[in-house]
Order: structure tokens, then C-alpha cells, then sequence
């Protein structure tokens, strides 16, 4: 029996190693259910292992992993109620779209009414309606893609993996991607688990996200938690880009030599005499680099006390030839105090 006030997924001190390597080392944590929960870090982290173990396609060597309320830890894939969406599509091609999406219920023998009533259902979902007779040969990346979720739909898992699905599309289509795969899952209303490597899906998509870095979690949170609220230095330089400030320079800044960080596009980057309010933080330094990039400028600062801060700002009045201009310009960089964030290292 399942327990459906539980957890969709729970790892109680979840360990996989190969060989010498902790692929995942002790990992405790909690996805519920009908979030869109995502796995983030870069290659190596654990991740993608974690979703294997999920799936059952790995086995914890200690641990267990409850689905529901239920110890899944030694049960083959096809007796768990997951269903896994890969990055390389995994379609038949010699099989039509209809045909593709409806397999997994033929194998279960559905009737053939109902079979084709839900991979109609399904396809309409995913914004495939009418495309039933076509080969997967015959489609775009983004509607293989979409195919192969409209596959691992249908079934009506209570989980669905998804590994790194939009890894093969182009960055335009990746993002059109991600704001329908969220509105899919919105619809459906079933647990998503997605694993990437990608900052920006993790921080467009997700309910809530974990951090991986060498087999552990070093934080999970929502988006704007992860993003506002670093831990680590790890996930303050991993998720999206921050400026990590200790010692003897962080000590001159803030009266305290603990590590801090400051996203670029919290810094203002002012005249050389500009004044400091009480409730903020200043430092001078010279701008050593500018990098036009359209949208915004990103200004790499020297500072006088020794490092340097990257500062990002948005191109509202400026020209690229003005903030190019700026290269070598003297300049006090304030922020806000509360946008200082104290890290520390995760033991």
C-alpha cells in the first residue's frame, strides 16, 4: 500500500558508489507531490544517478528510496510507477507518432478505443494534434521531444523522470521548451523530477531545486532562495554568477573577514566620489574590462583593496561605444547591505 499523504519521492541515506567513486554520498531528501523538483549541477554531481536510482535503473548500496510511502529500494524499473523521458528521444522510427505514444498501452493490452481516444488526448496535451500518422523522421527536434513526453505520459505515472531532456535543442527552441514543459506538468499535475546541468531551466521551471556537487547537496530551496540566498560558495558560483569576497578585502568592506557574496547585477557602479549610505557597502577600485554584450555590459572591477568584482548592468541609456569607453575609468562600487550574502564551505 501506498501512503498518499508521503512524500512522491524520499531518500533516507541514499548512497551509490562505483568502485572508489561516490557517485551519491548519504543523501537524505524529500520531492512531494505534483512539484516540478529539480536535480542541478554540473557533470559528475550525482544527479543524473539519483534519477537512475529512482528509476531503478541503479540499486543504493545503502539506504532506501520510498516512492509514496513505499520502500521501491529493491524493485525492478517496470514494477515502479515511474515513467523516464531521455535526451536522445529513445522513439521508434519506424513507427508512426500514434503508434510510438500509444505503445506502452498496447503492451498492457488497453483496448483499442481507449488506447487511441488517450494518445489523441495526449498528443492534443503536447501540441501535437493531427500528427498521429507521422514517422518520427519526419518531425522536428522540439516535436520528438514532444512526442517522447507525450509517451511517457500517457501510462499516467505517478512520477516522471526527465534526464537532461532538452540538452539536443537549440538555445531558442530550449527556452520555448521550457515554459511548455512546466505548463504540461501544470496541467497533468504529476510529480516532475528533472535533472540538468542548465542554471537557467533550473531557475525557470522548478517548484523547488537541489544543488549537487560531488554526490552531496549542498542546498535545496525554491528558485529565488537558491538565487538570493547562496549557502556555499559552491552554489553561490554555480547557479547564475556571483562575486565571492573573504579575508583581508572582505574585512576592509564589511568589518569581517567571513566569505560573502553579491550578485554583478546588485552592484552600482558610481562616480569615484559618489557618497555611501549607512545601509549600504562601498569599495573603489578601477574598471579593468568591459564586455558589450547588447541587453546589458558586464564591467570587471579592480578593486584598490586587492581583487575584484564583476558589476552587470543593463544597456537602458548607454551605447556600446560609451561603455567601452569606460575601460581603465576610476569608479565606487555601492550595494545594498542586505544584499550581501555570508557562505560558508560545506563540510
Amino acid at each position: 500500500m501506498t501512503d498518499n499523504n508521503a512524500p512522491a519521492v524520499r531518500f533516507s541515506g541514499v548512497s551509490r558508489h562505483f568502485g572508489e567513486v561516490k557517485a551519491v554520498d548519504r543523501v537524505d531528501l524529500d520531492i512531494l507531490d505534483g512539484e516540478f523538483f529539480t536535480m542541478l549541477g554540473p557533470s559528475g554531481s550525482g544527479k543524473t544517478t539519483c534519477l537512475r536510482l529512482i528509476a531503478g535503473f541503479e540499486r543504493p548500496d545503502t539506504g532506501h528510496i520510498d516512492l509514496y510511502g513505499h520502500d521501491v529500494s529493491a524493485l525492478p524499473p517496470y514494477e515502479r510507477d515511474v515513467n523516464t523521458v531521455f535526451q536522445d528521444y529513445a522513439l521508434f522510427p519506424h513507427m508512426t507518432v500514434g503508434q510510438n505514444v500509444g505503445y506502452g498501452l498496447m503492451i498492457k493490452k488497453v483496448s483499442r478505443p481507449e488506447r487511441e481516444k488517450r494518445v489523441r488526448d495526449m498528443l492534443e496535451l503536447v501540441r501535437l494534434g493531427g500528427l498521429e500518422n507521422r514517422k518520427p523522421g519526419q518531425l522536428s527536434g522540439g516535436q520528438r521531444q514532444r512526442v517522447a513526453l507525450a509517451r511517457a505520459l500517457v501510462n499516467h505515472p505517478r512520477v516522471l523522470l526527465l534526464d537532461e531532456p532538452l540538452g539536443a535543442l537549440d538555445l531558442k527552441l530550449r527556452q520555448q521548451m521550457q515554459i511548455e514543459l512546466k505548463m504540461i506538468q501544470q496541467q497533468v499535475g504529476i510529480t516532475f523530477v528533472y535533472v540538468t546541468h542548465d542554471q537557467e531551466e533550473a531557475l525557470t521551471m522548478s517548484d523547488r531545486l537541489a544543488v549537487f556537487n560531488q554526490g552531496k547537496i549542498e542546498q535545496i530551496g525554491s528558485p529565488a532562495e537558491i538565487y538570493e540566498h547562496p549557502v556555499t560558495p559552491f552554489v553561490a558560483g554555480f547557479v547564475g554568477v556571483s562575486n565571492l569576497v573573504s579575508g583581508e578585502v572582505a574585512q576592509a568592506i564589511t568589518g569581517s573577514p567571513e566569505t560573502f557574496s553579491v550578485r554583478p547585477e546588485k552592484i552600482h557602479l558610481g562616480d569615484p566620489d559618489a557618497p555611501v549610505s549607512d545601509e549600504m557597502y562601498g569599495a573603489d577600485g578601477r574598471i579593468r574590462e568591459v564586455v558589450y554584450l547588447g541587453l546589458y555590459t558586464r564591467y570587471i572591477v579592480e578593486l584598490e583593496r586587492g581583487s575584484e568584482l564583476t558589476v552587470v548592468e543593463q544597456n537602458l541609456h548607454t551605447t556600446s561605444m560609451e561603455a567601452l569607453a569606460a575601460r581603465g575609468r576610476r569608479v565606487r562600487l555601492t550595494w545594498y547591505r542586505r544584499h550581501n550574502r555570508t557562505v560558508v564551505e560545506n563540510g
